[in-house]
């Protein structure tokens, strides 16, 4: 009896992990409920962020948390932090991308994009070089006094993601961050890279990274508008597209946590 009770449960086993290891729909006739599942993912020697980006270019997403009676004082040293990294650091392969402050969401909130070229050797030496520099020790000892917290993330580029442009007039940006369970990098990237097709028309996607050094499993899509109206029409307009419903099913069982933040460019943010 006990022989038979143990094959029995290893037979249902068996069948439970080929149902959760199921693929993606073949037709119309699969269930809603199929749609999901988590796809299954092959075992791959090759790292992830090699697979899905070129590590050679580094991003740093600097996030500080503001005090409100100080926001002022901390744009102004900001401002004064970046033209003295452009002005006397000009062998550093640094440069800002975009800076801004947080208009919907986490409230007095600035977020600073940096780009490194040349991997994290040139982030070393970055950090090396600003780190002797006596007047940027007081910017920052300066800037300690308007901050109730700050967070500081190394990213890499999405390969599939268009090359990031900058932009002019009067834009808004979106800000979506995903937080994915582990191991589900590649599949998150199979789906976007596809994905994506279908939010090219407005030229609304900015940058796509994902974390490798800081909260790691984190994904940030960056979006830019012309106006929270804009953004209304825009993403209507990518559900009445054939396909998109389909990748949004099969992203969402990956995801843990999720928050959007719309941001607006900074005086001094080389994107507008």
């Amino acid at each position: 009896m006990l022989k038979l009770t143990t094959t029995l449960a290893k037979a249902c086993n068996s069948t439970a992990l080929r149902c959760i290891s199921t693929t993606a729909p073949v037709n119309e006739s699969d269930s809603w409920f199929s749609k999901l599942l988590v796809r299954k993912i092959e075992p791959t020697k090759e790292s992830h962020s090699r697979m899905l980006s070129d590590k050679e270019i580094i991003y740093a997403l600097h996030t500080h948390n503001v005090r409100p009676d100080s926001m002022e004082d901390y744009i102004k040293n900001y401002k004064t932090t970046v033209e003295l990294i452009r002005d006397k650091k000009a062998n550093l392969s640094q440069e800002l991308v975009a800076s801004w402050t947080v208009q919907v969401g986490d409230m007095d909130q600035c977020l600073h994009l940096w780009k490194y070229t040349g991997g994290f050797e040139k982030i070393d030496q970055a950090k090396e070089d600003l780190w002797h520099d006596p007047e940027y020790l007081g910017l920052m000892k300066d800037r300690s006094k308007f901050l109730r917290s700050r967070h500081l993330q190394y990213l890499l580029p999405f390969s599939y993601w268009p090359q990031i442009e900058k932009r002019s007039g009067g834009n808004i940006y979106e800000m979506r961050s995903y937080r994915l369970k582990p191991g589900t990098m590649i599949e998150w990237g199979n789906n976007w890279a596809r994905a994506i097709n279908f939010r090219k028309n407005n030229n609304e996607a900015f940058a796509g990274f994902f974390s490798q050094i800081g909260r790691l499993y984190n994904v940030h899509h960056i979006w830019c508008y012309k106006s929270l109206q804009d953004r209304k029409e825009t993403r209507e307009a990518a559900w009445r597209s054939p396909g998109w419903d389909e990748c949004v099913a099969y992203t969402v069982p990956l995801i843990r946590e999720m928050h959007c933040r719309i941001l607006s460019p900074t005086v001094f943010s080389p994107t507008q």
